[in-house]
């Protein structure tokens, strides 16, 4: 039995290809493995706050040290760590906007990367002070753009800041073994984009059948 923690991060209902394929995924997942355990949250249309002065310092205050404020201003953010650290399978939707990520997954991520948390600094490391703590996990990535060109090897590669950015965050807390699922030409709709969906959608075949 796994844990798997479903993540929407558009703000758009039926029209996110996005949603509709990690809906698929982990609908095809649980099919194989009924006895998992689904955890879902969407910050597209639920978003989490933004770090704010007051969290920043509770972060770095010791839990033991916090006063009632700080313990307040750090509430949402540790019920967000501990949800995503009881996970052992992500599946997250992520549209391209501005040629990253919405701010409201980037505002997700500020909340869950966390020193002591998911990450620990250990400074009399000085070649590596940075350590990962969120180890032996599987992560799988819908990544939805509206142009096309942006993968690996396409003429806008070096304009994609949405999946590098996506896979050095996560590698950063110690997950590494994140499959990308691209869905291009949301632009231009008609048979372009009905090829990207088809292909995504055999590509999550094969991931659930492996």
């Amino acid at each position: 039995m796994a844990n798997i923690l479903h993540i929407d991060s558009s703000p758009r209902g039926e029209r996110s290809h996005t949603r509709r394929l990690t809906r698929e995924l982990v609908e095809a997942r649980m099919q194989g493995h009924p006895a998992d355990v689904v955890t879902y949250r969407d910050v597209g249309r639920n978003p989490v706050p933004h770090v704010d002065e007051p969290w920043i310092a509770a972060a770095y205050t010791p839990p033991e040290q916090r006063t009632p404020q700080l313990q307040e201003a750090i509430r949402i953010s540790d019920q967000l760590v501990d949800e995503f650290l009881a996970a052992h399978v992500y599946v997250i939707g992520v549209p391209m906007y501005n040629l990253s990520v919405p701010s409201a997954f980037k505002a997700y991520i500020d909340q869950i990367v966390r020193i002591g948390r998911t990450f620990a600094f250990e400074p009399e490391n000085s070649a590596n002070p940075y350590k990962p703590l969120v180890l032996g996990k599987k992560m799988f990535i819908i990544a939805a753009r509206g142009g096309s060109g942006f993968g690996v090897g396409g003429q806008y590669e070096k304009l994609n800041y949405q999946t590098p950015y996506l896979a050095t965050v996560f590698g950063f807390i110690g997950i590494t073994d994140i499959t990308f699922i691209d869905v291009e030409n949301d632009e231009s709709g008609g048979q372009k984009l009905a090829d990207a969906i088809a292909f995504a959608r055999t590509q999550i075949t094969q991931l659930v059948r492996r």
